[in-house]
Parts: structure tokens; sequence; C-alpha cells
């Protein structure tokens, strides 16, 4: 129901509008009433009407100076202005600044409930509007999602100076203001499933991390398909490693209520400048790597000194094997990611020992383990042939073993093309997937609840995950496909039937007509209507 304010201030002419016309039977709530335009700011601020009756000529404040407060502060209220003869000139103002009309004194019952039903039509369409908007923006964060991680990708690779940084980061609302930066990297999985698996509690314990950031201040950005970034901001370097220290006690308090989750969490160096992000981030990066050297669950600080916990983060356990351990190297080449190799390589061969390359015999002996696990992963983790894989890995003998960075050299690229081959044999399995989610589209494109959310459990994948294949594969987000998909089916149901366009709209899954019209012209440039009489098919009633 509509709220109508009425200002006036002389008593027998506002107690006539308020007495004499049945509010509720023609379906508003005459909310309140004032005797001048000073008393009804108050009262309006308060109880924010959709409709102000209002004089001109009143004691203390005037019809105008209200008026232009009212749209100032509230441009959605409509006002109706109740203006004597002689004071035309200042009706005339007053629609300047959006009165929506006026009505010459004296008024009776039946002229201001036909201003008033007028305006109500054009207050519900704007809020119909207001809220398919609103709804539009809600539907389309995935695509904003997608452009914050590619604005993290933009903030750890450097290269672009203050200015193109602050103006990405306005495009996309997120403020990066401050006087120090610190990256956290972290991953959460589920021993209950396979990484990237669809996990309710890992989903939940994701949602509570959002939270935690957003209480610390730091801003939550999904980096890879299956890693998270918290980018902390603070005024100096005890201020934001207080946030830091804050942060990840509640994470440890949010995991240790899940058994089945496993974490691990990479913390980088303070810096001064948004331009040194990724520097912070390298430091991360490299404690990240460590990850794949231990089973325990934690957080790692990258120190300039030497990877390091620190007494306030959870300690790790001590990462010192004296002899190779192919589980270490099975497990990134079954989880890491290509950005990840340098960090991790380092971190492997430290933890053997500083001068390992030094040695040509202990060199042979690396390149070889680490080619035969290649190999192994390769042909039964993979499915290659032997001859795929002698095609594509070559044997570490002569110039690879004559150097330390020959065979450090070797050792990423034999790595780099396990992880190309595993990305070949991820991007088939994820076709048979995109193929099952492209059907079950076709098939339920007509349920309004079909969402990225309900499509991942669907598939069984995260949304995250599923969101990120969905964007390789067709190349545009699942909100975007989605929706080009109904406004197809809707263009087609316009050209081929006579149905009308609230009835389309329920067919291709939007029960609200408001939303759906506003839909159709956001992204055909016309209405449904405007449609289907430029002859694109029968004519609508």
């Amino acid at each position: 129901m509509l709220k109508v304010f009425l200002v006036e201030d002389e008593f027998v002419v506002r107690e006539g509008i308020k007495n004499n016309i049945d509010w509720s039977g023609h379906g508003y709530d005459f909310c309140g009433e004032a005797g001048d335009g000073e008393v009804a700011y108050s009262m309006i601020q308060k109880l924010k009407p959709d409709i102000v009756i209002t004089d001109i000529k009143m004691p203390f404040m005037d019809g105008i100076t209200l008026s232009r407060m009212i749209k100032s502060e509230f441009p959605w209220i409509e006002i109706i202005i109740l203006t004597g003869y002689e004071d035309f000139q200042f009706a005339r103002e007053a629609i300047k600044i959006g009165v929506s009309c006026y009505l010459l004194k004296p008024v009776n019952g039946e002229s201001i409930m036909k201003e008033v039903d007028a305006l109500s039509e054009k207050i519900r369409e704007k809020k119909a509007e207001r809220e398919a908007a609103k709804r539009y923006e809600e539907e389309m964060r995935e695509r904003t999602e997608l452009d914050k991680r590619d604005f993290f990708n933009t903030l750890i690779k450097g290269g672009k100076n203050t200015t193109e940084l602050f103006a990405e980061s306005k495009k996309l609302s997120i403020d990066i203001t401050a006087l120090r930066y610190n990256v956290v990297l972290l991953k959460i999985w589920s021993d209950k499933h396979d990484i990237g698996e669809y996990s309710n509690s890992v989903l939940r314990v994701e949602d509570g991390v959002r939270r935690i950031a957003d209480e610390n201040g730091a801003l939550f950005f999904d980096f890879t398909v299956e890693g998270t970034a918290l980018l902390f901001k603070g005024d100096d370097d005890n201020d934001i490693q207080k946030k830091i220290d804050r942060a990840i006690e509640s994470m440890k308090e949010l995991f240790s209520g899940y058994k089945h989750i496993r974490y691990f969490g990479a913390i980088g160096q303070t810096v001064g400048r948004v331009t040194e992000i990724h520097t912070s981030f390298d430091w991360a990066s490299r404690a990240f790597a460590h990850m794949y050297l231990t089973s325990d669950n934690g957080f790692l600080v990258g120190s300039k000194e030497d990877l390091r916990p620190e007494n306030n983060v959870e300690i790790l356990s001590e990462i010192n094997p004296q002899h190779m351990d192919r589980r270490i190297m099975k497990r990134f080449l079954r989880a890491g990611d290509a950005a990840e190799i340098p960090f991790f390589l380092q971190e492997y061969l430290n933890n053997i020992g500083d001068q390992v390359l030094r040695s040509s015999m202990l060199r042979q002996y690396i390149a070889m383990d680490v080619y035969f696990c290649v190999a192994d992963f390769s042909v039964n983790e993979l499915g290659l042939s032997k001859d795929e894989l002698e095609a594509k890995v070559r044997f570490p003998a002569g110039e690879i073993l004559s150097g330390e960075e020959n065979t450090h050299d070797y050792l990423s690229e034999i790595i780099h093309i396990a992880l190309d081959l595993r990305e070949d044999h991820s991007l088939s399995r994820y076709h048979d997937v995109m193929k099952d989610a492209i059907a079950y589209i076709s098939e339920h494109y007509s349920d309004e609840e079909l969402s990225l959310n309900t499509l991942a459990a669907q598939v069984n994948f995260s949304p995250n995950h599923l969101s990120s294949i969905f964007k390789q594969e067709t190349g545009q987000p699942f909100i975007k496909y989605l929706t080009d998909y109904r406004m197809d089916m809707a263009k087609e149901l316009l050209r081929r039937t006579s149905k009308k366009s609230n009835e389309i709209g329920i067919m291709v899954g939007y029960k609200d007509p408001h939303y759906f019209s506003y839909l159709f012209k956001k992204t055909q440039g016309v209405t449904p209507t405007q449609f289907r009489s430029k002859g694109h098919g029968e004519a609508e009633e």
C-alpha cells in the first residue's frame, strides 16, 4: 500500500483532504500530516512516504523549498503542489525541480485522487524497474567475481602504475586505498571429496572466510579455480599484522568445526605501495609451495630471512626429508598450478639440500627420479602411451646434466609438460561435464530457480570451479549464457506465437513480468512488444 503525506498550513483544508477522501478504500495509507514545511521535512525523513501533497505558501518553510529538499534526499518521492492562481509562477518553478504536477486551489477529492492514482501507477513502475535492476545486478555478480579475479591477477603481475590500478579498482567498486598491504593465500578442500568436487561443507567454510575477511578489512579474491587470496590493508605494519593475526585465529576456529576439512595458508611480506603487492604475493607463493611438501594443516609465513612459522601462526611440522619422496612430487603434479612451479621446485630442492644440484651424481639421481615420477603420472594417471610420453618428455642425459642451471631448467620443463598434459586431460573431462551442464540448461531453462549453485550440484563441482570452466569452455559466464539462452527462446516464442509477453516470460523462467520486460529491453534494446511489432512475429494485443 502506497503512503501519502499531506503538508498544508490551512487547518480546514488539511482536515478536508484528510477526512473527506477514503484513502484506505482507494488503496492508500494516509501516513501523516504537517502544517508547515519545516515540521513536515523531519516527519518525511522518518516516514518516507511515496507521495507528498504540499501547499506552496506556508510559514517557516514554503512548499518550493520543501520540494527541493525532498527531491535532493529522496528523488523517488512524487510531489503534488497545491497552488493558488496568483502563485502559478512558483508552480512552474516547482515543476523544474522535479515536482510531478500541480493543482489549482480550491481542490476537491476527485481531482486529488485522479492525480494520486496516476502517480501511483508511475511509482509502481519505477519500483518494479528498481527491483528489476537490483535483481539484474545480483544475477550478474558472477561476472563481477570473474572481473575481480582478473583484477587481482593484474595486481600480482605488476607492471601497471598507481593511476591505472586505482582506475580499474574504481570500476569494480573495490577500495584498495591503504598505507600497507599484505597477501594471504589459502586453499581449502575436503578429505571426503576429490579436489574441485562439489562439497556443501567447503562452500560453508568459504562463506565463513569471506565473512572473516570482511570483518578484518581484507578483500576476498578467487585467484585460481580452488585457491583464495585475501588482500589485507592497514595503516602501518602493526595494524596490518593485528588484522592478519585476528583473521587467522578466526579461520582456525572456523576450520576446527569441520573435521574432514583440510587447509593450507601462506602469508606474504607487508609492502607500502599498491604497485608492490606483487612482491607480497611472491613471498606468499613461496610459502604456499610448502603445501605440497606437508600433510599438515596450517599457515606459513614467507620471510626475507627464510620461510618460518611465526609465534602467532600455527607451527608446521619440520620438513627436512633426507631423500626424494615421490609422493610430494605426485601431490604437486595432481593439484599444483603452473604459476607455482618456480616456488615449488625451489622449496622441493631446498628440502633435499641447499647444494643438491652441485653434485653431478645427485643431479643425475634427481633428474631421473623426477623423470620417472612424471612418466608414471602421465602414463598411469593421464593415460598416455609410452610413445606419446617419449615424444613429449626428454630423457635426462647429456647436456641436461652438464650443470646446475641446465638441470634446474629441465626439471622445470618436464613439470610444466606434466601440468599441460594434466590440463589437456582435464579439458577432455571438462568437455563431458560441460555437455551435461549445457544439456541440463536446455532441459531446465524454464525453471526460475536454476542457478550456478544448482547446476554445480547437478554436475558435482563447486560453483567457483564450474564458473571458471564454464567461462573457459563457452567464452561467457554461466548467468550470461543462461540469460542469452532464455532471451533466444523468448524471441522465438514472440515470433511464432500470439502469447502475451508475461506468459512467455513464465515459459522461459521469469515469473515476474516486470523483470522479464526489464531484462528483455536490457539485453535486446527493445521491449517484447516492440520486438514483436517490428515484424518479428504476430501482433500482441
